[in-house]
């Protein structure tokens, strides 16, 4: 595919939804049938899997690689990173966690099966997406162990997982500002940084347009979040596809709680601008990335 894309909205909507066509036939393709046996397991994953969703981060994963020339295979990595974002969502809906009913305007995996089905299928997904990307990338040992080096990370004690454990314990007390940026750097940011930079090392990108690219993806991450707090505060179960106000339920604290909506919407906006900015400084074809940010700015899902 071109990586030319104008500033008209239809452009810019036409190519997002051929990245979401891609992303749906690649994990159809790459995930094991849900006729493998123990069926059970294999359903349940397919099932949160192919739940849809705005598949944001295998898009990131594709539309960074093409924008840098990437000359190999994009699938098998953005399918690994949307198995561990699966997998965090599981996880986060079970009792023991959210307690969510509702994801992507479906049952979550817990309701949908079971509560152990859930757990297993979530240990599944995020085993799964290392032994794709081992397998997918084995001609070139170098790249299959950069890649899997910058997935775990992100996806360990100190990135995702670390955030998650601390967002828990903001439940408690009342998180300060810098708790609050912590989470959400590492719970939400560190994840859509590593979709961005998993692009770039298919492209052999230089370290500098890596580190550069580290610093777009988490003013993205901090600005999708706030964003999702505010919906959270303001969206309907309609059109977010799971339960609203369950921060406010938990006793969270967001950067609306924090800030109030007003100031949450500028801090949204003045993230949404720096990453836009350093995209821009980019030397290549970015203008996708670009709308990309601020379409995720505006979105009401």
């Amino acid at each position: 595919m071109s990586s030319e894309i104008t500033n008209h909205g239809k452009d810019f909507k036409t190519k997002l939804s051929d990245y979401q066509n891609t992303v749906e036939k690649a994990i159809d393709h790459l995930l094991p049938a849900a006729a493998t046996k123990p069926t059970r397991i294999h359903e349940a994953m397919r099932y949160s899997m192919e739940a849809g969703g705005k598949r944001l981060r295998p898009i990131l994963v594709m539309a960074t690689a093409e924008s840098f020339g990437a000359k190999i295979e994009t699938e098998p990595a953005a399918v690994a990173i949307e198995c561990i974002h699966t997998y965090s969502l599981i996880h986060d809906d079970l009792p023991a966690m959210d307690n969510g009913d509702l994801r992507r305007g479906m049952p979550t995996c817990h309701k949908q099966f079971d509560e152990a089905t859930a757990v297993l299928a979530g240990d599944a997904l995020l085993t799964y997406a290392f032994d794709l990307l081992s397998k997918a990338y084995s001609d070139n040992p170098p790249l299959a162990l950069k890649l899997i080096q910058e997935l775990s990370s992100a996806s360990g004690s100190e990135h995702l997982i670390g955030g998650q454990m601390q967002d828990i314990l903001s439940e408690k007390t009342e998180a300060t500002s810098e708790e609050l940026e912590f989470i959400h750097l590492n719970k939400t940011a560190a994840l859509l940084t590593t979709a961005l930079v998993l692009g770039a090392i298919l492209a052999e990108a230089s370290d500098e347009t890596i580190t550069r690219i580290r610093q777009i993806g988490q003013n993205l991450g901090l600005a999708f979040q706030i964003i999702d707090d505010i919906l959270d505060a303001t969206g309907t179960t309609e059109n977010l596809g799971k339960n609203i106000g369950s921060d406010a339920t938990a006793h969270k604290t967001t950067y609306v709680s924090l800030f109030g909506l007003k100031a949450a919407r500028e801090k949204a906006a003045a993230h949404t601008l720096e990453a836009k900015k350093l995209c821009q400084r980019l030397t290549r074809q970015t203008s996708f990335l670009t709308e990309l940010i601020t379409y995720l700015e505006n979105r009401i899902t």
